[in-house]
């Protein structure tokens, strides 16, 4: 256990602690966060696999005090070092797949080009390579008795701890927020791509049993013709369908619990930023037009706490990383907000 003797809850962090100012190592802390810098197929607007730092700088300025639960900190929480490693492979294979894309833009065929062909097997090698090495970090936590987190990064990162997870838990639900349903089967010829993530789940991870999506508001032909053949599976509360709900008299709380009521007794949190608005995280690669407010999410992991549900583990991806520093506070902010909800739901 950590000495907390010293530490001063009320003082600014300092700069040599780790995420949040906490004064906890890894063997200490309940929650452990693994980093994951990877956006290897993120085509415009990069930035999210160098978002990690920001968030962390930003993080030790956030008061400790959480409203619903004041001492949840001192179980302790942790974020591992950012691996080199995954970054370089990342910004190789982005390179690569920018090479590709503006090659298949133009009209041109990968069958008339060896070196291309090359490429779209060496990103969707490197795609799974990150999967394996999601989950076997995230094994590394859990096998530690610990509670796993993930801070991407884009979207893709989700797979290998979901992967993860069900070996330990034989049905589960993903409770996603996101402004797309990421479930395209390739997306540019990439199988792992962060565009196909959830589809990528839903075909080769049977233990999870239903798929409730918030905040959508882009969808494709194919994506709208699989929700249709999956709607056992997928629940999909478009946005513009909530407002309206919304502007005809339905009231919030309403809407919410029917999200919460869709999802089963044991929940991963699948957090890309972009499901929220733009203001939150302007430099995120996909930014949309609407999206929820971060408080109708709080109304929601409240409702699961009421209802019992847990909350098995989560990713926050897609945080842009802005001159500005909005990005990276407000997604300092959500990840406090995300651990604390985190370890509420397993007290």
């Amino acid at each position: 256990m950590a000495d907390l003797t010293t530490f001063d809850p009320n003082a600014a962090g300092k700069p040599q602690s780790n995420i949040f100012g906490l004064p906890f190592t890894e063997d200490d802390a309940r929650l452990v966060i693994q980093p994951v810098p990877w956006e290897a197929t993120v085509n415009i607007y990069p930035g999210t696999a160098r978002c990690i730092g920001s968030v962390i700088r930003h993080s030790t300025h956030i008061d400790l005090y959480w409203k619903e639960h004041p001492h949840l900190w001192k179980q302790g929480i942790f974020i591992r070092e950012c691996s080199q490693q995954i970054l370089l492979k990342s910004d190789y294979l982005r390179k690569e797949a920018e090479l590709l894309v503006g090659y298949t833009c133009c009209g041109k065929a990968l069958c008339d080009n060896e070196f291309m062909q090359k490429n779209l097997k060496e990103i969707n090698a490197g795609g799974a390579y990150l999967n394996t090495w999601v989950y076997d970090h995230v094994k590394d936590i859990m096998d530690k008795d610990k509670l796993p987190a993930l801070l991407g990064g884009d979207h893709s990162i989700s797979f290998g701890f979901v992967q993860a997870l069900a070996e330990k838990h034989a049905d589960f639900g993903i409770l996603q927020i996101d402004a797309h349903c990421e479930l395209r089967q390739t997306y540019e010829g990439f199988i792992y791509s962060h565009a196909c993530v959830m589809r990528n789940i839903l075909d080769n991870v049977p233990q999870v049993s239903k798929l409730v999506q918030i905040g959508t508001r882009e969808i494709c032909d194919e994506e709208y013709e699989y929700l249709g053949k999956n709607p056992e599976r997928v629940r999909t509360f478009f946005d513009d369908d909530m407002k309206e709900a919304q502007y005809r008299g339905k009231t919030w709380y309403d809407i919410a619990k029917e999200v919460v009521d869709a999802l089963p007794q044991q929940v991963y949190i699948s957090f890309d930023i972009d499901g929220l608005k733009p203001y939150y995280c302007p430099s995120t690669n996909t930014p949309v037009v609407g999206g929820l407010e971060y408080d109708q999410l709080k109304t929601i992991f409240k409702l699961m706490k009421e209802q019992g549900k847990t909350i098995i583990g989560f990713d926050l991806c897609k945080i842009g990383n802005g001159r500005l520093g909005t990005d990276a506070q407000m997604g300092a902010c959500i990840l406090w907000d995300l651990c604390n909800q985190y370890l509420h739901s397993n007290s």
